[in-house]
């Protein structure tokens, strides 16, 4: 199945900055030592795999989840082999006791890159899942940052994500107060970003979703008015590294608009993945119809689909990585953009959030609107899109 023709395009999008970088990229890999935080994670692991493809000295992989760790190293191990770098995988929480620990050991690192996210807007529906939000978006972030400059890190690295401009969610909302954090750091350690778009069947995306519906016999179920741009796992990676590596203090990187990269909805994804699938899609009316109908249809080759509108909180109408107030670079590189930083930020404020998060905890009491009128604090045109619905409602 190629991904490149089920999200319209053709080309990779980063090839040109690639090829004409390689030798600085492999360069800084060979000699360095690296941390990847959230290294299990979709995007994580196409970082892992860009470092590890260039022989560094040192790569070490710090994620939660234990199986998807198990995997990239299977992965790692049937496709790329081995190197004479030292190369592990931790199974541990950024946020508790045991990184503090494993930092002690490790005796710092030169690139320390962050990929761990909350990332779904679907985590809106809940106050406790949006304290965890603000706990690894934001504050786990601003823990980790303290590690690199303590240890003397070259640069710390972290992802952020095309809804922090001009956000309409809690999840766009919780990078963009990260940026600000990030800022403030920035006088103490080089630190850069990048914003990008949804990352094609990344776990628990979407299009994941679709995987895992023909796997068992499912309908499949999406939206055909939502049109997002799509880059491909590699792609993600590429960028992240190329951000880490070639990016100046503050520089926040994401792909530039071009013909290669455009938008498309997530209906007409379905249509072409269950085409190349070998299915045709049979569009039902309800999801009731679908789910009634999947016994009888998929065996002649034909997949219940329901696509609808969408009205679920958070939903941003449109897709961009930047603001008209932020400053553009669109000359440094072909297929990246760069926004380049000024360290402005307020640090009453920032200390501000800071407490009133520690107080809702230390309360053991807090509800939604608590946290929307925190964000709103924060970033006072956050147009938060609360509709009383959410993605868990669906199929």
């Amino acid at each position: 199945m190629n991904v490149l023709d089920l999200i319209g395009r053709s080309e990779p999008l980063f090839d040109v900055d690639i090829q004409g970088h390689e030798a600085e990229l492999s360069s800084l890999v060979q000699g360095g030592r690296f941390l990847v935080i959230g290294g299990a994670g979709s995007i994580g692991q196409a970082v892992v795999r860009e470092i590890f493809k260039r022989h560094p000295r040192v790569l070490h992989v710090v994620d939660i989840s234990e199986n998807n760790m198990v995997e990239l190293v299977r992965d790692i191990r049937s496709t790329l082999g081995y190197i004479e770098g030292d190369f592990r995988t931790f199974a541990i929480d950024c946020g508790g006791v045991e990184f503090e620990a494993f930092m002690r050991w490790s005796g710092g690192y030169d690139y320390i890159l962050n990929l761990s996210a909350l990332k779904h807007v679907r985590s809106e529906k809940d106050p406790f899942t949006l304290m965890r939000m603000v706990d690894v978006n934001i504050l786990n972030t601003r823990r980790t940052l303290s590690y690199a400059r303590e240890q003397g890190s070259e640069k710390y690295f972290c992802v952020s994500t095309d809804k922090a401009a001009n956000p309409v969610n809690m999840m766009g909302a919780s990078k963009r107060i990260m940026e600000m954090f990030l800022m403030r750091e920035s006088a103490h350690l080089p630190i850069s970003m990048a914003r990008f778009a949804n990352v094609a069947f990344s776990d628990g995306s979407l299009l994941h979703g679709f995987n895992q519906r023909l796997a068992k016999s499912q309908p499949i179920s999406a939206p055909r008015d939502v049109r997002r741009y799509f880059v491909t796992p590699q792609e993600s990676g590429e960028l992240c590294l190329m951000s880490c590596l070639l990016g100046g203090n503050r520089d926040i990187f994401f792909p530039k608009l071009s013909e290669k990269l455009h938008l498309i909805t997530f209906a007409e994804i379905a249509v072409k993945y269950l085409r190349a699938r070998g299915y045709e899609p049979q569009v039902c009316e309800t999801e009731d119809e679908a789910r009634g109908r999947a016994a009888e249809l998929i065996p002649t080759g034909r997949w219940p689909c329901y696509f609808f509108d969408s009205d679920t909180t958070g939903e941003k109408d449109f897709e961009e990585f930047f603001t008209d107030r932020e400053v553009l670079d669109m000359e440094r590189f072909a297929s990246v953009g760069v926004i380049r930083n000024e360290a402005v930020f307020d640090a009453d404020r920032l200390g501000w959030f800071e407490a009133r998060i520690g107080e809702l905890k230390e309360a053991g009491v807090w509800d939604k609107p608590d946290l929307v009128a925190l964000f709103n604090e924060m970033i006072p045109d956050f147009a938060h899109k609360e509709t009383g619905r959410y993605l868990d409602g669906r199929m």
